[in-house]
């Protein structure tokens, strides 16, 4: 079994789409609409606390008083989000290089998504429209999530069209999922 990523590797590849969805609209101002929309979203889902402290970024503020009150998640990502507007270079990768690393955050995140967590399902579906942006077999993550959340577990089926990295990510998916539900 592949070992585990500390913390704060973890919560950066869980969120690295959100991050850089972040980080490209405080680039590309045109996106800003649409970054919003989906901090409109996360607010209603419960991450209130987290999307305060990114409308501060995006009003320009980038002192440490606007990590007051987060959880180490919420601080990891604002931390993230940080460095990349110094660094674009920072921005945790899209793709996780090892889809069996990746695989039990996912997995969390669908399985409490497919039990009613309204805030994981918020989550993953931002996720997914970040990795749809992203093209290749990333989209085609995307594209399955709602189908994990709603039960399928075919991997024939979900890997359509995926090359071998992303039909590792799906079968390692699919095998975390059934440790989930055997519990």
């Amino acid at each position: 079994m592949a070992q585990l990523p500390d913390a704060v590797e973890q919560v950066l590849r869980l969120h690295a789409a959100f991050i850089h969805g972040v980080a490209n609209a405080l680039r590309d101002r045109s996106q800003l609409p649409q970054l919003h929309e989906h901090l409109k979203a996360a607010e209603a889902a419960g991450w209130g606390r987290l999307v305060g402290a990114i409308r501060h970024i995006v009003d320009g503020r980038r002192g440490e008083d606007i990590k007051l009150g987060l959880d180490e998640e919420d601080r990891i990502i604002v931390d993230a989000i940080l460095r990349a507007i110094d660094n674009p270079a920072t921005l945790p990768p899209l793709q996780p290089p090892d889809g069996a690393a990746a695989a039990p955050g996912l997995a969390a995140m669908v399985h409490a998504a497919g039990s009613g967590d309204a805030k994981a399902f918020a989550a993953l579906a931002n996720m997914a429209e970040q990795m749809m942006k992203a093209g290749g077999d990333m989209a085609r993550m995307g594209g399955i999530m709602r189908r994990l959340v709603d039960g399928e577990r075919d991997a024939d089926k979900l890997t359509k069209g995926m090359g071998p990295l992303g039909r590792e990510l799906v079968v390692s998916l699919l095998e975390e999922l059934a440790k989930l539900r055997s519990h």
